[in-house]
């Protein structure tokens, strides 16, 4: 479950990263449902339907709250995945 308070302490968490910022705000505009800036809140979140998937295959239940350390791990991932010349940068594995 993705609360204000648990998106409040992700930002602080990648803030404090500066290493993450370029990929945070990559992933952040990859992951954004479409048109985003058409309705409230106004910020390039997934969809809800898209967090609950990505929850429960993480932890096994929609309820769980996102743990800020893999949220840092995920970032760090997708950085290394992304430098390699993953699919992401037109080649194949």
């Amino acid at each position: 479950m993705m609360t204000a308070g648990n998106f409040l302490r992700i930002c602080v968490a990648v803030a404090m990263r500066p290493a993450l910022w370029i990929t945070a705000t990559r992933q952040g505009l990859r992951l954004a449902r479409r048109g985003w800036w058409k309705t409230p809140p106004f910020l390039p979140l997934p969809t809800p339907a898209y967090l609950e998937f990505r929850i429960t295959t993480q932890y096994g239940t929609a309820n769980a709250t996102l743990e800020i350390a893999d949220v840092i791990d995920y970032l760090k991932w997708c950085r290394d995945w992304d430098s390699t010349g993953g699919p992401a940068n037109g080649r194949t594995v």
